[in-house]
Formats: structure tokens, C-alpha cells, sequence
């Protein structure tokens, strides 16, 4: 059986992103591999089940995040090379920097072809600090002679992909998509559900999903919203993180401890997502967000800072701030709780979701896969 290797530094964006490309590659009769990172946290090793349980062979290649860290790295490369040279793939399909940096050169190293690579958002982008452009987007250049498919999932990172010299070309694949049909039909007990996360049935409510980081722009919601200071609303904000101690003390020192809460990782979206009124989103930085696609097919209203991937799936939006603009934000989230213009938002948001629905992603990625592969 053909075998394809899918190479990242860690082994839970697999199980977050990356599923259905396991999938497809599966329905195409691959055996399908994964070397990644699956040492450390505990939720690397329940994604290492998890993969095994999707029929995924598992391979624990420690490549670590961080490009500085260059013997790790450096063994990494060298048991990734040994993996290549033992199982000869038919491919490989890296993710994530350092999965792209390590899985390009190991695959070049070995003549394993071809080579894809899927950018989630170049670290590098209109904007970013200058160090961003001289580490990543020289890396990014340098790795695109070893490179067969270059795949981008918003429009800005495909002109940037289009001036790479690569080996074979640049393609766009509109990000993982979200299932439009299952999000907008669950069903939940919203005044059961509102009682659980103990906020009032009769209260307007904002919802925010992102890891606990400085890029996600939590500080700014939270600052934005105890500025708007309007009665009867609350924030809910999902998601685990380094910021946590941070963001719960300056959420006490502004005095909103009983309107915003921090309701940690949650396996609830979906549901929380139907007990919203709005959904905010401000961070600095995307590839093009899951968190943002699943709201707007949840039917919300979407409060979002005018960046790449952002303005992908809300290009019409006056419902869009910049990433630093407190002021704009606690205004937009007071028109929102106003309702102005909201139904004509959501009908527009419901329009533009089309075109990311999981059923025409996965053809996308379906047809980019046995272009690449030889199935055509």
C-alpha cells in the first residue's frame, strides 16, 4: 500500500486541523503516517490515541516549536531523515513552521516527492515587525526550491506564495472548512446551558474562542468591553493559555469579575455558540480562524479586527476594527447589542460561508491531493 507522511511539531494540530486530509488520503487508498511531537503535554498524548484510532501510524519525532532550538531540531531532522529512508513515501505534507522547515529539508535530503506544504498563515504578513520578514518570509524563499505545492489558505498569503521560486507551484485551498449544516443545526437548552456557565437567561451575551495568548487580543476585548460598560451584557471568553493569571487579574481590576468570565478549553463551542448573541474576535493574527467560521455558521452577528483571514471571510463587514483600536471595538460591540444593522450581517456572513463549507474544501483538497500524487 502507498504510503504518505504528514510531518508537524505537534501532534494535537493534527487531531484540530488536519482529520479530514487524513481522510481523503485514506478514501484514496494511502496508508497515512504522521511524524510529529508527542512528548510533553498530556493533550499531545491523548492526540497520539486519537490519530491511532483514525487509522494514523505514529511516529514521535521531537520537533520543537521554537527555530532557536536548534539541537533539538537538529535531532529531529536526523530521525526524520532515517523515517524517510525506511518507509519511502509517496509523499509528504508538512504543516506548521518548524513541520515545514524540518519535514522540506529531511524529504530533500532523501529525494522523497512530492513535497507539500500548507502555510496556516505565514508568520509573516502585512504589518508584522521587520524581524517576522527577516527570519520567516527568508526562510520561506530559501525552502521553496524544495517545495511541490505551496498550499495557502487566504488570498493575501497566495500573492506572497505566487513570488516564492518553488519547485512546482503555489495553490489556494480555502483553510480546513467548518460543516455549515451540523454548526447551524444543533440544538441546546440555551436557559439550562446559561444557568451551567451561571450567567442570566435575559443577558446579552458575547462569546470569544482563542488560546490564551498575547496575538488572540483578549486584553483589548476585555479592556474594550468594561469600557462599553452597558448593562445586562456579559463576555465569555473559552480557552487555555499562558495569559490566564494576566487576564483574570486585569479582568478583577477593572471591576467586571461578574461580566467576564474565563471558562477555560471547552468541548462546547457548538452549544456555547447558540447560547451567544455576538461573537467578537480580535486577534492580531490568522491563517483563516476556524473560531470566526464557526460562528458565523451559527448564525451570530462577528465582531473582527481587520486582518488577513479575517477580511477573507468577512469582506463586506462593518462589523471590522483594527487590531489595535480599542475605541472601535466598544463601539462596534455597543451597535451590536443595538442591533444595528445585524440581520443584513448575518445574512451576508451566511453568503460568504459558502465557499468554506467542509464539502467544497474537501474537493478542493481532494483534487490538489491526486493532481499531486498521480491519481489524475
Amino acid at each position: 500500500m502507498k504510503k504518505v507522511l504528514f510531518v508537524t511539531h505537534n501532534g494535537r494540530f493534527l487531531v484540530q486541523f488536519e482529520l479530514n486530509d487524513i481522510r481523503i488520503l485514506q478514501e484514496l487508498g494511502y496508508e497515512v503516517h504522521c511524524a510529529t511531537n508527542f512528548e510533553g503535554e498530556t493533550m499531545r498524548a491523548d492526540a497520539e490515541n486519537t490519530l491511532k484510532e483514525h487509522g494514523v501510524i505514529c511516529h514521535s519525532i521531537p520537533i520543537e516549536r521554537s527555530p532557536l532550538r536548534l539541537r533539538e531540531n537538529l535531532n529531529a531532522y536526523r530521525a526524520l531523515k532515517s523515517l524517510l529512508k525506511k518507509e519511502h513515501f509517496a509523499g509528504v505534507h508538512c504543516h506548521t513552521p518548524m513541520g515545514g522547515v524540518v519535514g522540506r529539508l529531511a524529504a530533500n535530503a532523501t529525494h522523497t516527492a512530492p513535497v507539500l506544504y500548507t502555510a496556516h498563515g505565514f508568520h509573516f504578513y502585512k504589518g508584522c515587525p521587520l524581524k517576522n520578514r527577516l527570519i520567516y518570509q527568508t526562510a520561506e524563499t530559501f525552502l521553496a526550491r524544495y517545495t511541490d505545492a505551496q498550499i495557502t489558505i487566504n488570498q493575501e498569503d497566495y500573492a506572497a506564495a505566487q513570488k516564492f521560486p518553488l519547485r512546482g507551484k503555489a495553490y489556494y485551498v480555502p483553510g480546513i472548512g467548518v460543516d455549515v449544516q451540523k454548526i447551524a443545526s444543533v440544538q441546546v437548552d440555551r436557559v439550562a446551558k446559561r444557568k451551567e456557565l451561571g450567567i442570566p437567561e435575559d443577558a446579552f451575551a458575547f462569546l470569544t474562542v482563542g488560546e490564551l495568548i498575547p496575538r488572540k487580543g483578549h486584553e483589548l476585548l476585555i479592556r474594550a468591553f468594561a469600557k462599553s460598560n452597558i448593562s445586562g451584557v456579559q463576555l465569555l471568553i473559552c480557552g487555555s493559555g499562558r495569559e490566564k493569571e494576566h487576564l483574570t487579574a486585569l479582568i478583577k481590576e477593572l471591576g467586571i469579575s461578574d461580566r467576564a468570565h474565563l471558562l477555560g478549553f471547552r468541548n462546547d463551542i457548538y452549544e456555547l455558540l447558540k447560547c451567544a448573541d455576538a461573537f467578537v474576535f480580535p486577534s492580531k493574527q490568522e491563517g483563516l480562524p476556524v473560531a470566526l467560521m464557526e460562528a458565523m455558521a451559527a448564525g451570530l452577528p462577528c465582531i473582527a479586527s481587520r486582518i488577513r483571514g479575517n477580511v477573507d471571510l468577512l469582506p463586506d463587514s462593518r462589523y471590522l476594527f483594527e487590531a489595535s483600536d480599542e475605541s472601535t471595538l466598544c463601539q462596534l460591540m455597543q451597535d451590536a447589542v443595538n442591533g444595528v444593522q445585524v440581520d443584513q450581517e448575518c445574512a451576508q456572513n451566511k453568503k460568504a460561508l459558502a465557499q468554506f463549507d467542509v464539502k467544497t474544501v474537501s474537493e478542493c483538497m481532494k483534487n490538489t491531493y491526486m493532481e499531486l500524487l498521480g491519481e489524475k
